[in-house]
């Protein structure tokens, strides 16, 4: 039987949740010092900028990569090489009316984010943005949440960009281009596939069963953890953050100092996750109070992607992700009180290991038909479960350069599902915390509240942190 570059069930759930309404790729707006991008005549060196990345594709190979439908969507796709693969069609160039601002370029990706990839190509795009005031040059990113998580998305970037101001275009192999699959070979080796999972599964149990003391020790440790699934509130609070979405978008960016977060949690304890939260959450009490809501007593839920990828993973595509349910204390009007509230329902998950019942139930839906896994995702899609999607990747701490130009700043983006409105994604860079704010554009025209209540709530507890230290 052929072996096969297919899909895990996580990454196609994210193939069955697109919708017009709801693109599923992530993505990034960066901006770079702007001189090196340019020639001795003030013209874009967008030949050499495709030469260098092409340079680099044979480190990501599903970069060349477009889907193969199994026929009958009898199973999950396949990545194959994409025989009319160009680059020039995936890294363009776009501009700005000089000098562009910082709102006119958070407009344009907001609308770049907005519109659906093209399944019959590699699902990834990189726009550069001349144009922009101070000499500067945008990069906005768009990659298929099939393809990527946030921790692979990081690797790649690394893998783009350079660590030094030399660009160093590489000598890579020549790209062999693989035929794609017989259409009926591929149907016969999935019907295989799924014929022989089951036995895997049993294979597994009986390993298990061989051991009883481990086996019953892991099904203790699996109890504790899927109980924090279900101990919990099924549904989430009914807040304005929760409702029908459409195509529009809206994109804008806050920047935190990492070391005031450190700071904080020196004070306080916790963990700089603990502080982000704390601070969302002071955020997010200010954004439902001046619309004129309580915000909710039992606080808003929130998923937290953790990745469950290991050292050997790196620069592995796809998702290994799981997840937290988090209870944001919205309603402590004090700062320090929410940090403690965030601190011990952290520890308390953790405890029990949440993120690893979550990544048991994702890996047993590998096993699952792709029909009933298109209809669950699509459930899911439409989910009631959670009223926010914050996640948090760490990012390099040193400069990142592209042609030679050093990236300046970096704003993640997180996409949105039919009833969340708003997704928070942060990503450390060079000492800083950048905020992406990515929301529905026709339920948040305050999304400038928004960017002003994210900036207060972390001042808020830096201050608290400045006089409980000065008492000490």
């Amino acid at each position: 039987m052929a072996r096969y570059d297919r899909l895990t069930a996580l990454d196609a759930s994210f193939l069955h949740m697109e919708s017009l309404e709801t693109p599923m790729h992530v993505g990034a707006v960066s901006v770079f010092e702007g001189e090196p991008f340019f020639d001795a005549s003030g013209r874009f060196r967008l030949a050499d900028v495709r030469r260098l990345v092409a340079s680099r594709l044979h480190l990501i190979p599903r970069f060349r990569r477009r889907l193969m439908p199994v026929p009958f969507e009898q199973g999950r796709p396949v990545w194959v090489d994409d025989r009319r693969f160009d680059i020039a069609y995936h890294v363009r160039l776009t501009a700005l009316p000089s000098p562009g601002d910082r709102a006119q370029l958070m407009a344009l990706t907001a609308r770049i984010q907005s519109q659906l990839l093209d399944r019959t190509r590699p699902l990834w795009e990189l726009w550069f943005v001349e144009g922009l005031e101070g000499g500067h040059v945008g990069l906005i990113q768009k990659t298929h949440h099939a393809l990527v998580d946030g921790i692979s998305g990081v690797d790649v970037a690394t893998v783009l960009l350079d660590f030094t101001p030399e660009p160093t275009f590489l000598q890579p192999p020549r790209w062999i281009m693989e035929p794609p699959p017989n259409p009926v070979r591929l149907l016969l080796d999935t019907w295989y596939e799924r014929a022989t999972e089951p036995a895997e599964i049993a294979r597994t149990v009986r390993a298990a069963l061989r051991t009883p003391r481990r086996a019953a020790a892991r099904i203790e440790e699996l109890a504790r953890s899927l109980s924090t699934l279900v101990d919990r509130r099924a549904i989430a609070p009914r807040t304005s953050l929760n409702g029908p979405i459409g195509r529009r978008r809206r994109f804008e960016g806050v920047r935190v100092p990492l070391p005031d977060v450190k700071a904080i949690r020196s004070v306080f304890g916790g963990t700089v996750n603990d502080v982000v939260l704390a601070g969302v959450a002071g955020a997010v009490r200010r954004l439902l109070i001046a619309r004129g809501e309580d915000p909710p007593a039992s606080g808003l839920r929130v998923f937290c992607p953790v990745s469950v990828r290991d050292d050997s993973e790196r620069m592995q595509l796809g998702n290994r992700v799981s997840g937290m349910i988090v209870d944001l204390p919205v309603a402590e009007a004090d700062p320090v009180a929410r940090l403690e509230a965030v601190r011990a329902e952290t520890r308390d998950l953790k405890e029990r290991r949440q993120a690893v019942g979550a990544a048991f139930l994702l890996d047993l839906t590998h096993y699952a038909a792709p029909t009933l896994m298109g209809l669950a995702a699509r459930v899911m899609h439409h989910q009631r479960f959670v009223n926010l999607v914050v996640t948090n990747v760490p990012g390099p701490q040193v400069p990142l350069y592209c042609m030679g130009a050093r990236m300046l700043e970096a704003y993640p983006i997180v996409p949105l599902g039919l009833n969340l409105t708003l997704g928070i994604a942060i990503l450390s860079y060079c000492g800083v915390l950048h905020f992406g704010l990515f929301v529905d554009g026709d339920a948040f025209d305050d999304l400038d509240v928004l960017v002003r209540s994210m900036e207060e709530s972390f001042r808020e507890l830096r201050k608290a942190a400045d006089e409980h230290a000065d008492r000490r």
